[in-house]
């Protein structure tokens, strides 16, 4: 097994590759902590007239963009092929066909350049975007175990990660969603209100203009079902669990009360009237006045509780989790984590607790690559390699048993 010694390993360059869904990224990131460069082509655009992601759109975007970027990559970090310790790829969990264009790109790369590849889970990706930069910025390492919430569109877990001395990474999944992730309930409540794709930009901005307190949503306590034998099922979408506590989530509830929320209310026509009006002016943004002018008190203040309750819940989730297994520090990461109340309240919970907290950057909260060749440093130290066998992997766990 080929390893890299610990007098090289800060040097180490290593292009990270990610196309788990709509973002085509390449990066390029030495010693698992400087960013040479960060690439990505996003289709957001493109997937926003179906008010949420196509697979095979999403595939073939991958085939059109994942050359030009990976090369505007190489050009930013000014280093060649050659200058390459490793290739790094996304291989999980994600959108078949497009794991696929990554994985086949990355393998074909490997093989012309004579270069090791290493497959990377791509919410481990998540977990060390925020580590990558708390090095960066020459912090003192968080104390360990961290307690990682790692919350997007796709996803809403909870791990317990830790390691011993500069070994390998463990991760142990103490909760996860059981329907809906919370990034994918914030882009159905837009979608019900008439607001743009994705959904989160549009209720972060316009929250900020309503009473968090005008409509009392509630999430109940989450229980397992049980099967006849005594055993809990598992769910095929979220990772499995070893024994002991979970912290569960789930967010198709409350999507469902604003649904009832809008009908009750007789919303459906101002609902139909603000789609139409936004249709007509793509370029209107988020937190624009125009935007906000489309949106009636009573609007404003739904959306305002929805989101208070969402992030609600995923803090008293995650503390209680940090709390139940000592967690030293709390790592918060994924597309959500670019939320603003979301980052206010857990570094307020946070302080009040006297626990550190960290989040990424907004530029690395989204789907990148640079998180990618940061989670796959460690393997490149440890020799841990991907097999010639490498392929897609679209429910990938992390800390599974």
């Amino acid at each position: 097994m080929r390893t890299v010694s610990h007098d090289n390993k800060k040097n180490s360059l290593i292009l990270g590759i990610e196309s788990s869904c709509d973002e085509t990224a390449a990066a390029v990131v030495r010693g698992g902590t400087e960013g040479l460069s960060n690439v990505v082509a996003s289709q957001m655009n493109l997937h926003a007239n179906y008010g949420g992601v196509v697979p095979e759109l999403a595939s073939r975007e991958h085939l059109r963009n994942i050359v030009l970027v990976v090369r505007e990559a190489m050009s930013r970090a000014g280093i060649g092929f050659d200058d390459l310790d490793a290739v790094a790829v996304t291989e999980g969990p994600g959108l078949a066909g497009a794991l696929l264009v990554g994985i086949t790109y990355a393998k074909a790369l490997t093989f012309g350049c004579g270069k090791p590849l290493i497959g990377v889970n791509h919410l481990e990706g998540h977990i060390h975007a925020v580590l990558m930069e708390a090095r960066q910025r020459a912090e003192r390492p968080m104390e360990l175990p961290l307690l990682a919430l790692v919350v997007s569109g796709g996803h809403t877990h909870l791990y317990l990660a830790e390691r011993q001395g500069e070994g390998a990474w463990r991760y142990r999944n103490v909760g996860r969603t059981v329907d809906d992730a919370a990034g994918e309930a914030y882009d159905k409540v837009a979608k019900l209100l008439g607001l743009g794709y994705p959904g989160g930009p549009w209720i972060d901005a316009l929250a900020k203009r309503g009473n968090p307190q005008a409509v009392p949503f509630r999430f109940a306590q989450i229980k397992p079902r049980i099967n006849r034998d005594g055993t809990v099922p598992q769910n095929k979408k979220a990772p499995a669990r070893v024994e002991g506590p979970s912290f569960d989530f789930s967010f198709s509830g409350i999507k469902t009360a604003v649904l009832r929320y809008i009908e009750t209310n007789h919303m459906r026509e101002s609902v139909a009237a603000r789609r139409a009006k936004l249709a007509e002016h793509p370029e209107w943004k988020p937190g624009s006045d125009d935007a906000a002018a489309l949106c009636d008190a009573q609007t404003l203040d739904l959306i305002a509780s929805f989101q208070h309750a969402v992030v609600g819940n995923l803090l008293r989730q995650t503390f209680a989790a940090a709390e139940t297994f000592g967690a030293r520090g709390v790592v918060v990461s994924g597309g959500v984590a670019a939320n603003s109340e979301l980052r206010h309240r857990f570094q307020a919970e946070a302080d009040r607790r006297g626990l550190p907290v960290a989040f990424p950057s907004l530029a690395l909260s989204t789907d990148n690559a640079a998180m990618i060749a940061a989670a796959a440093w460690q393997k490149l130290v440890a020799g841990e390699f991907a097999s010639d066998d490498l392929g897609p992997a679209p429910q990938l766990r992390l800390g599974g048993v």
